[in-house]
């Protein structure tokens, strides 16, 4: 028989992924999440720490959890994601703190992590739809007078789109030329390129891959931390 102890770190699992799995959805569909929605999910947390038989404990693992709630804040205000992003991860920490179904390490950091490795994926997918595009003999850099080492950079970072959406641009004036862009675009304050045929690039969901990070978290535990803890 399963323990209280226990039912209740699987009901927090369960909350906790349906608020990240629902949260993507409406990431990807509306690319904003009210704040409401991560509050309303935050007082379901409370509830589940005041239920719980071993409360102290519990507790205890909310406030290890929650050191990244200053890093994550950090992260958000200086644009490199949104804040439904940092949110999450702080509402995370309260309703499945340190949840894992393996026997690997986890920490606080460990779903931010996992995430960051999945974020290698955007790029192999960029580098792969260029490829294609000049195996098809399309002159991806038309218009453009840049070094070989920039062009591969952004071959990295992005694409050319006939009709861009929910993307960032990576061109501008420079001199009265065109120029490829490589900067940090601030999640929350730039506005999305609707230019046609353009070089982009795309704004991605980053909740889809904290999602994604936690499953890995669940199976697997902390993927780089498994690597040199055994």
């Amino acid at each position: 028989m399963i323990e209280t102890f226990s039912i209740y770190n699987i009901v927090g699992i369960g909350v906790a992924l349906a608020m990240l799995i629902v949260g993507s959805i409406i990431d990807i569909w509306k690319r904003e999440i009210h704040d409401y929605y991560w509050l309303g999910f935050g007082i379901i947390g409370v509830l589940l720490v005041i239920i719980n038989p071993d409360i102290f404990a519990h507790l205890l693992n909310i406030g290890i959890a929650l050191i990244i709630a200053p890093f994550v804040i950090f992260v958000w205000r200086i644009g490199l994601f949104g804040g439904a992003d940092a949110f999450a991860l702080i509402t995370l920490a309260v309703i499945a703190p340190l949840a894992t179904f393996s026997q690997n390490p986890v920490t606080p950091f460990t779903s931010l992590a996992n995430a960051i490795i999945l974020f290698m994926i955007p790029f192999i997918l960029n580098i792969f739809r260029n490829l294609v595009s000049m195996a098809k003999h399309e002159n991806i850099f038309e218009g453009f007078k840049e070094n070989r080492m920039k062009k591969i950079c952004v071959m990295f970072l992005g694409y050319r789109a006939k009709n861009p959406k929910f993307c960032f641009s990576m061109e501008k004036i420079q001199n009265g030329e065109k120029k490829l862009n490589i900067t940090i675009h601030h999640a929350e304050n730039e506005e999305y390129c609707t230019k046609p045929d353009t070089w982009i690039t795309p704004g991605m969901p980053y909740l889809l891959l904290i999602t994604g990070g936690f499953i890995i978290q669940l199976g697997w535990g902390d993927v780089l931390l498994s690597l040199f803890v055994k």
